[in-house]
């Protein structure tokens, strides 16, 4: 395990009254909208744009992506897929706009733009009234980039992403013996808010170890200043229990869709 010191200054007290806002304003960056603008009770579309401030690894601008923080539906479009998307939102109840039968009609209209659903996630927001290191069975540890440099290896790929090394600023590895069983790493995705991935090693889940590394990253990535985010497919039941034990709750969705050509590359 590597010899690396504990981080020893007072961590920074966050409200929920100050993560929330933060939250909504990126999405703003990320949508080309205003913040108040998910809160409206209105849908809305907007034409995609980039953004400096958006999350770093967001291809903006996007053809066709809809975000909903539950009131509403801001969707971001190309020009060629704006009335497409203006039809969708208007045409069906908010919620069920992110989930099938209702998603096939929208697919059916993007297939004459040669576009297909491709990525659908919920998003953890943390409850800075339950965040709290939570017990493990095995010794944690901080680690700073040149300490996870060794890491970048298909069975840290979510805690981990060597596609945008840089933007990894801080992990918490947990240890067998002077072996790495887990670990949590947080992605500087943006200015204000970093996102939490963890891995485990098979044989050592189901021992309170991925909640152990995500509680206590959440509460060291606060004490950098930063709102810690966390993001699940809704179907990987184990991930969302992970988010939901360490004091996340659910924050946002979205979906969006890309060209046929990059979803036939992801399925190969």
């Amino acid at each position: 395990m590597p010899a690396v010191p504990e981080s020893a200054a007072p961590r920074q007290a966050m409200t929920n009254q100050e993560i929330l806002p933060i939250a909504l304003q990126q999405s703003a960056y990320d949508y080309n909208c205003r913040a108040e603008d998910f809160l409206s009770g209105e849908n809305k579309v907007v034409l995609s744009q980039k953004n400096e401030k958006a999350r770093a690894y967001l291809p903006l601008p996007l053809a066709c992506s809809l975000v909903s923080y539950g009131r509403n539906i801001v969707a971001q479009a190309s020009p060629e897929l704006k009335e497409c998307v203006e039809w969708y939102i208007q045409k069906y109840p908010v919620a069920h706009c992110f989930e099938t039968p209702h998603i096939l009609a929208l697919q059916e209209k993007l297939n004459a733009f040669d576009y297909q659903i491709c990525f659908m996630a919920e998003y953890f927001l943390p409850d800075a009234n339950l965040v709290r290191e939570l017990p493990c069975p095995y010794p944690l540890q901080v680690l700073y980039p040149e300490d996870f440099a060794p890491y970048y290896t298909e069975e840290w790929g979510n805690a981990l992403c060597k596609d945008r090394k840089h933007l990894d600023k801080i992990a918490v590895g947990a240890w067998d013996q002077g072996r790495l069983i887990g670990l949590a790493g947080a992605s500087a995705d943006c200015e204000t808010m970093y996102q939490i991935g963890v891995d485990v090693l098979p044989e050592y889940r189901r021992q309170g170890i991925a909640e152990a590394l995500t509680s206590r990253l959440a509460l060291e990535v606060f004490q950098l200043g930063k709102v810690p985010f966390y993001c699940a497919a809704w179907c990987n039941i184990p991930s969302v229990r992970n988010a939901i034990k360490c004091g996340f709750r659910p924050a946002w969705v979205e979906l969006s869709a890309r060209s046929r050509p990059f979803v036939e590359e992801l399925n190969r």
